[in-house]
């Protein structure tokens, strides 16, 4: 009984064929059966590349796509002829697995990387043996050919295809360290003006047929040959397909920049910070004044989630972080406007409140940051948003409380909620749990148990003004901490809230008047 082959997708490199690893080569020249894609023109860029390694005697398998770029008159589009395609093209492959041959599909760069493989893989790996040998990537032959490192130490490289919808892509490129966006051809308008959106059109490099060096001249197959130079500066008439976009790493580029003799600068002495409330949800709950401050920013920074709520602007930079490194942010946005630049730093909800104008404000005493600027625009609260759902719990004199320790420990947190119970104040708990904070809400309930009664209103809010926003009016009795998260903010009513039913829904508010008990 003879046993089925093996589909062994191999991977060609970039188009040098020295770049082919010897793995790759090995098992091109060993193979029984070589296949590899092409276009109706029947020539075959990666059967060209694996050329020197195939034996003359194998068998070889063209796969035609029946469409490349033009249209078709497929019941189902361009993507009904190609998935059929696919079928076809994997039937016949199987015909020769089945009779123990050994199949190697030829591959440029690497088949798992954008790669033509894959579409054969996902429908033959479960009858068949299959194996991917990687090869180089066109990113890392177009960074080698720049001249230039993709990242170092802790920058992020981000790939994108060029295929994107140009908002998205403007976006995702501002937030990027060093990015590579594949896929240019017909794509190269779209991403031309996406990069210049993200204010990094001058930093962008086009690479073209990384690694090719074919002349022009007697034998030629017409390959073309490398090409580099400044995107800004490229026809999009002459992009191909086998091309991309490359934003080498940024931290390269700083130190070569500042190697360079300096030159003259109009900018001033120190620019400035602009420290924005976006306010707890989307654009409606952004003030004039804040939408101002961010469209005239030339760079925006905060954490990225925040930074994605902000529409992305033509010529602006975007700095995004994680969500504990305020001091780095800050310093960040200090540094970009001391050069002269005017820098807008997001927060969710009101800056000052649990927010970055701390953090930019204590930053700023720095002696090197004396000639920056910084102002402060406030934004709606979580606490008066989630107020609102409800109706007028903060009506009165009022607290606002982190229960997050991680910043002050937990024995001046209990000793102020044991001053706000005693004081009788309204109290909105911002931070009340997270994965790692499971006991704090539970023991501020029994501080707070200790001065009111267990019927006192409880207004439980999550993620106002998002897609998941619920809000819950329950007691301080019956308030279950099991079911707050990170997401929500809790207001506990003072001894004169009142939750009265109107209209098939919980209204909660607390008297202006207040006459204590003198009982």
């Amino acid at each position: 009984m003879t046993s089925t082959g093996t589909l062994w997708g191999v991977g060609l490199g970039p188009g040098d064929p020295e770049l082919i690893t010897v793995k790759a080569a090995r098992l091109i020249g060993e193979a029984d059966v070589i296949a590899y894609h092409c276009a109706r023109h029947g020539r075959s860029i990666a059967r060209s590349v694996a050329e020197p390694y195939l034996r003359g005697d194998q068998h070889e398998e063209r796969l035609m796509y029946p469409v490349t770029t033009e249209t078709t008159d497929h019941p189902g589009g361009y993507e009904g002829a190609i998935a059929e395609f696919y079928e076809h093209a994997a039937k016949r492959l199987a015909e020769h697995l089945d009779a123990g041959r050994d199949v190697v599909l030829l591959c440029e760069g690497d088949p798992f990387f954008y790669g033509s493989y894959m579409y054969m893989h996902e429908r033959l790996c479960e009858r068949y043996r299959a194996v991917a040998v990687p090869g180089v990537t066109s990113i890392s032959a177009a960074s080698a050919a720049l001249g230039r490192p993709l990242a170092q130490r802790d920058e992020v490289l981000t790939v994108l295809p060029g295929t994107l919808p140009t908002p998205e892509l403007a976006m995702r490129l501002a937030d990027a360290d060093a990015a590579a966006v594949m896929k240019l051809g017909r794509t190269f308008g779209s991403v031309r003006t996406a990069l210049a959106e993200a204010g990094k059109l001058d930093e962008a490099y086009y690479i073209e047929r990384a690694t090719w060096h074919e002349q022009a001249g007697p034998g030629a197959t017409g390959r073309g040959v490398q090409r580099l130079e400044p995107l800004a500066d490229v026809d999009p008439d002459t992009v191909p397909y086998f091309s991309l976009a490359l934003l080498p790493s940024p931290a390269y580029a700083a130190r070569t920049a500042a190697s360079a003799p300096a030159e003259p600068s109009d900018a001033p002495p120190g620019g400035e910070v602009v420290v924005v409330g976006l306010g707890p949800a989307g654009p409606e709950w952004l003030t004039p004044e804040a939408g101002a401050a961010l469209a005239d920013a030339e760079h925006l920074v905060g954490y990225g989630p925040y930074l994605a709520r902000v529409p992305q602007r033509q010529g602006q930079q975007r700095h995004s972080s994680g969500n504990r490194v305020e001091a780095d942010r800050a310093c960040q946005a200090l540094e970009l406007a001391r050069d002269g630049a005017r820098v807008a730093v997001v927060s969710s909800g009101d800056p000052g409140v649990f927010a970055m104008a701390t953090a930019v404000l204590e930053q700023a005493e720095q002696p090197r940051f004396a000639d920056v600027s910084v102002r402060v625009l406030p934004g709606v609260t979580a606490a008066q948003a989630a107020a609102s759902r409800v109706g007028a719990p903060l009506g009165h004199d009022y607290c606002v409380l982190s229960l997050s320790d991680r910043l002050k420990p937990w024995e001046i947190i209990e000793r102020r909620l044991d001053a706000v119970g005693a004081a009788d104040l309204a109290v909105a708990f911002y931070n009340p749990a997270s994965r790692s904070r499971t006991t704090q809400l539970t023991a501020a309930r029994d501080v707070l148990l200790r001065h009111r009664a267990p019927d006192t209103p409880v207004v439980v809010a999550r993620d106002i003004g998002g897609a998941e926003e619920s809000v819950t009016v329950t007691t301080l009795g019956e308030l279950d901490p099991a079911t707050v998260d990170m997401r929500c903010l809790l207001i506990v009513g003072s001894s004169r809230t009142r939750a009265v039913e109107r209209d098939g829904t919980t209204t909660v508010w607390t008297p202006r008047t207040y006459q204590e008990d003198r009982t």
